[in-house]
């Protein structure tokens, strides 16, 4: 990244999380866990149904920052604070999220970004932050 601005904002990315996207995950993280697929072991753990899988939810975050990026590489610090889960039905619309993300701060060649993410009108994160390297 050559040149960035307080205030820029970034373009904005809707991902759709499927069932099926979450037992594709599973295979790929080895998170097996039944909160992730089983509609009756969600609601045993008071759960208001299967949830999205917190680090399909952070890594998708990202990548409104990493496809804003000229070099995905300059992305040098992220983390997340969860407060909502996703709660992913078992219908073919899935559970849609809208992540955004606006530029903080940009001091000594580096840049913060404040992230938010929406699964309609409920934020789902809680502090969401990427700090980038700028030239």
């Amino acid at each position: 990244m050559t040149s960035v601005e307080v205030g820029t904002e970034l373009p904005a990315l809707t991902v759709t999380f499927r069932r099926e996207d979450l037992v594709r995950y599973a295979g790929a993280s080895g998170d097996f866990n039944p909160i992730h697929w089983s509609d009756r072991m969600a609601a045993a753990l008071g759960l208001p149904g299967v949830i999205a899988h917190g680090m399909l939810t952070m890594a998708s975050a990202a990548r409104v920052v990493t496809d804003w990026l000229d070099d995905p590489a300059d992305l040098v610090e992220y983390g997340v604070r969860f407060t909502k889960p996703i709660v992913v039905p078992d219908d073919d619309k899935g559970a849609t999220v809208t992540f955004s993300a606006k530029v903080d701060k940009v001091a000594d060649g580096h840049a913060e970004i404040d992230i938010t993410a929406l699964a309609g009108e409920e934020k789902v994160l809680g502090r969401a932050r990427a700090v980038v390297r700028v030239r």
